[in-house]
């Protein structure tokens, strides 16, 4: 998905994304809880926002995050993200510089995140 992503974004000029481990972490932690716990949404059940989450995790600069459920793959769920102008807004923002990227496959899934930073 990161490759995908990158190769969106060049076609727009941006520079490549950097996969930053600690949105890796919260991107993957989120697609299990929202799986987990039956929701799908950016805030969980307990209110946490992704800048919570993001911000635990140690990194400072939030930028944005992508959800989506039931694409079988991840071309299919980056095309869906490319159709939508606020998540394709988010993907070709050239001022995000890293990304983090959490699949959760099982019944009623997957489950997909991406979560950007401005470092």
């Amino acid at each position: 998905m990161v490759l995908l992503t990158n190769a969106a974004r060049a076609r727009v000029g941006c520079a490549p994304l950097r996969v930053d481990d600690r949105l890796r972490s919260v991107a993957h932690a989120h697609s299990a809880d929202m799986a987990a716990r039956d929701y799908f949404g950016h805030n969980t059940p307990d209110g946490r926002t992704p800048w919570d989450r993001i911000r635990a995790a140690g990194y400072d600069a939030p930028a944005a995050e992508n959800i989506a459920r039931g694409q079988q793959t991840p071309q299919d769920v980056t095309r869906a993200w490319l159709d939508s102008r606020g998540h394709r807004e988010n993907m070709l923002n050239c001022k995000i510089k890293a990304i983090g990227v959490g699949a959760h496959i099982g019944p009623g899934g997957p489950w997909w995140t991406q979560d950007f930073g401005y470092r």
